[in-house]
């Protein structure tokens, strides 16, 4: 479902309210932490932030939600959110980008808002899964996802004025990635394998003074959308092309007119230089550190950007669950 393009001014930070949100699905889902159960972490997250979204000063559509693969009553692609007052805008939601890391009390899940001018917001629904290739401000215009990753890396690494033995590649610890993983060793550079939460890892690589240069493989779709929300914020790019599943998405594209070789880069996902994007987190990784819990209480840890002024703030925040509490979505741990 598409929305006409406004293009609206957006005159406030919203960014800052945005962290409410993502606070409020953080809290709500770490109480599950380690209980095994994925479906519990996803609701609680879902609600709390379905909850405080609606609360924020916008007339919201949600373009990348929870959609299809969780089938969820809440949060889906177009549905309207937000207390109906200006700005128009289109939202991506992710409440917890990574679930079965909470479910199994694994670290580095964050819970991830984002929102661009009405009409402004692209996702290839028709794929779940893309290739992806994600770097920072110093190497964004040397990445190229149809080259070669020994070409990739050399020219990451002349940007950087590196050896391609000091790179870290982050990929996702998946068997579709034995032959990408051959290629990265085979120049030298580390990797870092992630069991989940490719968002996190891709923003890790834009960020300056991580361990992370680049991120490299495949993952969802509506999750490379939420990335270029944040390459927007840290001047960093991402490029994406489809990854059909098997034969049959493939033929389904093709058929349908889809241009399966199209490489999707950074403006192409959000064509908007108004751009808002806030994480929390939820279980404690190397990107934020996840919800601690305390007598009365609990700290998180969150971070938020605007594309326009390219401002990134990180915010420890304290909550009084003596009030919390009197909010639908919260219970107490």
């Amino acid at each position: 479902m598409r929305i006409e393009h406004s293009h609206e001014p957006i005159e406030r930070n919203i960014a800052m309210e945005l962290v409410r949100v993502t606070e409020a699905a953080a809290m709500a889902s770490a109480r599950y932490l380690g209980r095994g159960d994925k479906n519990l972490v996803d609701e609680a997250a879902v609600v709390a932030m379905r909850y405080v979204l609606d609360n924020v000063s916008m007339d919201g559509i949600v373009v990348i939600g929870e959609g299809e693969k969780d089938e969820a009553p809440m949060l889906f692609n177009g549905e309207i959110i937000g207390d109906g007052s200006s700005p128009k805008v289109d939202v991506a939601v992710d409440p917890i980008d990574g679930t079965n890391l909470v479910a199994k009390g694994l670290p580095g899940a964050i819970s991830v808002v984002a929102l661009s001018e009405r009409g402004t917001m692209h996702c290839p629904e028709r794929f779940f899964y893309m290739d992806k290739i994600a770097t920072g401000p110093v190497a964004k215009d040397c990445i190229d996802i149809n080259a070669s990753v020994e070409e990739n890396l050399g020219n990451i690494a002349e940007a950087k004025k590196r050896n391609v033995n000091e790179l870290t590649v982050s990929v996702m610890d998946r068997p579709r990635h034995a032959q990408l993983l051959a290629e990265i060793r085979a120049t030298g550079a580390r990797v870092k394998l992630i069991s989940e939460g490719d968002v996190a890892a891709s923003i890790e690589a834009a960020l300056p003074d991580r361990d992370v240069d680049v991120l490299m493989g495949i993952g969802g779709t509506p999750e490379g959308v939420l990335s270029a929300a944040a390459m927007h914020c840290l001047g960093g790019a991402i490029q994406c092309k489809a990854w059909p599943r098997d034969e049959t998405e493939r033929a389904e594209a093709l058929e349908a007119g889809i241009d399966i070789n199209r490489v999707y880069k950074t403006e192409d996902l959000i064509d908007s230089t108004e751009i808002f994007f806030a994480a929390t987190g939820v279980s404690s990784g190397e990107f934020l550190k996840g919800v601690r819990y305390f007598r009365g209480g609990a700290q998180t840890r969150s971070v938020a950007m605007r594309s326009h002024s390219g401002t990134v703030r990180w915010i420890d925040s304290l909550h009084n669950f003596g009030r919390l509490d009197k909010l639908s979505f919260f219970e107490l741990p």
